[in-house]
């Protein structure tokens, strides 16, 4: 603003002088109007000034190509410097102020602007010089203090500085996996692709058209005692999905207003057919686990529901249907804005753009409310703007049988000093921390925001600010404390930034001597065609290395840059004490060990089944590739693959394989049971999550001939029970003749059983 007053001025004083002198009037009867330019002058080359000087802390953050920060240049030349331009800026204020208070001349001006001029051209030759000259023959001794701080202040505006680092050794014999002290690890593997589940609850648990399931959550809840891996999914209603004749206003606005319940089933349940073992399913909600039970099942609050409704109305709301009828309900909580009289409904409508039938509604009541940003990302956005939010928000089923969303917010900046920039969707940051957990009440749309990095300077400047939104996370109840989980935006940010500032040495980051990034996989398009991805994060339930209890933790793998094998893991811990900390695994750099592409390499090039699945995919069948995981399992990596096959016509999925790779080693059966077998050789116990290990007798039919030893049987059972194993690890690993050695060692083991006919008493771990 002031320099298009300096110019308009000039423009102006060119004009009248031009003016005058085509009147051939005297200059010495009219003084041009330099007194005032002058003053305006004066006043820009100050602002000038202050700009210059507060430019000077802009070094701290601009973006470089090694590195973010102050360089050599900037500390010895450009700062300094900029230092002196601003006092030349001041300088020339005082010059043009002088030309002011007295006989105002146009030269004093051009003189004002001088020595700033010729301080920034000294400053650009001499800055040029000592970059081409001094500092890139010697880059790295010369930048070596402000790599330095760069790498320093990145990790702590990350976090990475909290991160403990520990070796894996990553073993590559059988022996290594140690399943007989990693059963619950191992009874945790999710065999269910979230993409396959969701596919199927869509058949089998909408129930109806205008339901859908949006996504699939994954976390632990207490199954019979014991903590199990679980994944849910919420039934919401779609007013999209309605049919087109009952698409109307009463419909949309007073009677299909919310989802109903959600599904529950273990991450590795299958029934026979090859469905999920649900735990919590249909409408209304029926659990098979005593302890877990929904007392709100009703969703007002959630993904999809985007629209306006009016609640507590003459009309009855639909619930679920029942039979050839609907369950009809009202609402009954507080959630809402009370309509009023006909007033404030006018001045509502008018908000809502709903003033053509609101006002006039008469199933609407003084009572009656309005629930208004009801999709929990809207609703959390509009409360608290100010930060940022996981997209992913995940249901959380309470000890009080409440149904809550969990969304995770962040404090962000982009003025970090000295910490390099990154990418968050389309915002380049530099610093980031998970300092607030937003819970909101799926029924009656309540959002509390629990504090749970208080030491954030942000977070603290905003709870100054507004008292009375934020509440300690000890505040929290302990039914939705124990389902908080790390959170995967985060995780995933600072795995990427890890791969660059895990070097902490400036040579070998200088030269980008050790450069990771995330692990690639093989996924699918949207057209159904293979493609190579970035990993997601894996939530798995295990215990890691160097720990004696189970956690819930979130994983991402690494590989060098531009190399498909693995050098390490980070972790984000969930679970008590450890909550919102993270480790790094190295593996040793003088072991090779093999990274998701390559496994899914192995899988395709095993010609016993690839040629499965190919017979399998002309069959007027589908076959479908579940996410390939990598659980750190003992002092070995497991890797797990499930596939599925899928009709043609039908878009459910039904598990057919289960690939396990340990290193060379790949495997691979109908069941996770056979497959594990196979890998491991010998009897493995259920590792089924619909299975509840009990100690059973079974008893022969009367017997006839003398008693047998029950040593003896038991032998014999154990005998078969090593055959069979052998057997199907055989038949997986392709060796067909040995295998069918061992399938006639099977058969001669069960008519030796046949013969006996003493009573029979074994204990038997596992599922009848």
């Amino acid at each position: 603003l002031v320099l298009m007053t300096c110019v308009l001025a000039v423009f102006f004083i060119l004009i009248t002088g031009g003016i005058r002198a085509f009147l051939g009037r005297s200059r010495t009867y009219v003084t041009p109007p330099w007194r005032g330019l002058s003053v305006t002058f004066a006043f820009l080359l100050l602002i000038l000034a202050v700009r210059v000087y507060l430019g000077r802390f802009e070094q701290l953050f601009d973006g470089h190509t090694i590195f973010a920060g102050v360089t050599y240049s900037d500390a010895h030349i450009m700062l300094p410097g900029m230092l002196a331009v601003c006092a030349a800026l001041i300088l020339g204020a005082l010059i043009a102020s002088a030309n002011a208070v007295r006989v105002p001349r146009g030269r004093w001006i051009a003189a004002a602007i001088l020595p700033a001029a010729l301080c920034y051209v000294s400053l650009l030759v001499v800055g040029w010089y000592v970059s081409s000259f001094i500092v890139k023959p010697n880059e790295l001794v010369r930048e070596q203090p402000y790599i330095t701080h760069n790498i320093e202040l990145t990790r702590q505006a990350y976090g990475l500085d909290r991160v403990s680092q520990r070796e894996f050794p990553a073993e590559t014999d059988v022996a290594a996996a140690d399943p007989a002290n990693n059963q619950a690890t191992l009874q945790n593997i999710r065999l269910w692709d979230w993409h396959a589940l969701q596919d199927t609850l869509r058949q089998i648990q909408e129930i109806r058209t205008y339901y859908d399931f949006p996504d699939i959550d994954i976390d632990r809840y207490q199954i019979d005692g014991v903590t199990r891996q679980v994944m849910l999914a919420t039934r919401e209603l779609n007013v999209d999905k309605l049919p087109e004749s009952s698409r109307n206003w009463i419909n949309e606005k007073l009677i299909y207003t919310h989802g109903y319940g959600i599904t529950m089933n273990p991450v590795n349940g299958f029934t026979p057919e090859g469905l999920p073992t649900l735990i919590l399913s249909n409408m209304p909600v029926q659990s098979t686990v005593r302890g877990l039970t929904v007392i709100r099942p009703e969703v007002y609050f959630g993904e999809l529901t985007n629209t306006d409704v009016y609640v507590k109305t003459r009309q009855k709301e639909f619930n679920y249907p029942q039979g050839q009828t609907n369950s009809l309900t009202s609402y009954e909580g507080n959630g809402g804005i009370v309509l009023g009289g006909f007033l404030r409904r006018i001045i509502i409508a008018l908000d809502r753009g709903d003033l053509a039938k609101l006002p006039f509604s008469d199933d609407v009541k003084n009572d009656s409310q309005l629930l208004m940003h009801r999709n929990v990302r809207d609703r959390v956005s509009a409360v608290a703007p100010f930060l940022t939010y996981d997209p992913d928000p995940y249901i959380v089923l309470g000890d009080d049988g409440r149904l809550s969303w969990v969304m995770d917010a962040f404090t962000v900046s982009d003025s970090y000093p000295y910490a390099s920039h990154y990418r968050l969707d389309r915002d380049p940051i530099n610093y980031m921390r998970n300092s607030v957990k937003v819970v909101i009440d799926a029924y009656n749309g309540a959002t509390t925001f629990y504090v749970f990095d208080a030491e954030d300077p942000i977070i603290a400047t905003y709870r100054r600010i507004f008292p009375s939104l934020f509440k300690d996370a000890a505040m929290m109840p302990a039914g939705l404390r124990k389902h908080m989980r790390y959170p995967e935006l985060l995780l995933k940010l600072q795995a990427e930034v890890y791969g660059l500032y895990h070097m902490t040495d400036p040579g070998a980051f200088y030269n980008r001597e050790d450069l990771w990034t995330v692990a690639t996989e093989v996924g699918m398009s949207e057209g159904g065609q293979q493609v190579t991805q970035t990993m997601e994060p894996n939530f798995v339930l295990m215990k890691l290395p160097g720990e004696t209890g189970m956690e819930f933790v979130e994983i991402l793998p690494f590989t060098p840059a531009n190399r498909n094998n693995l050098i390490g893991w980070i972790a984000g811990r969930s679970d008590g004490a450890q909550y919102g900390t993270s480790a790094v695994y190295n593996f040793p750099k003088t072991k090779l060990v093999d990274g998701p592409l390559q496994i899914e390499a192995r899988i395709d090039q095993n010609a016993q089944l690839s040629g499965q699945l190919t017979l399998w995919n002309q069959q007027g069948s589908h076959v479908r590739r579940g996410a390939l995981l990598v659980i750190p399992t003992g002092r070995a990596l497991l890797y797990a693959e499930p596939i599925y096959l899928q009709a043609e016509r039908s878009p459910m999925p039904e598990l057919r394989l289960v690939v396990l790779a340990l290193q060379d080693r790949l495997v691979y059966g109908p069941t996770f049971e056979s497959a594990m077998a196979a890998l491991f050789g010998g009897a493995v116990s259920s590792m089924s999550a619909a299975a509840v290990p009990t100690e059973l007798v079974r008893r022969a039919p009367a017997a006839t001939g003398e008693p047998q030893p029950a040593a003896d049987l038991n032998a014999l059972i154990t005998e078969a029970a090593r055959d069979l194993a052998d057997y199907q690890r055989l038949t997986a690993e392709g060796k067909l003749g040995e295998a069918g050695q061992k399938l006639e060692e099977l058969k001669r083991a069960i008519d030796k059983l046949n013969t006996r006919q003493a009573p029979v008493a074994c204990s038997v771990s596992g599922p009848l």
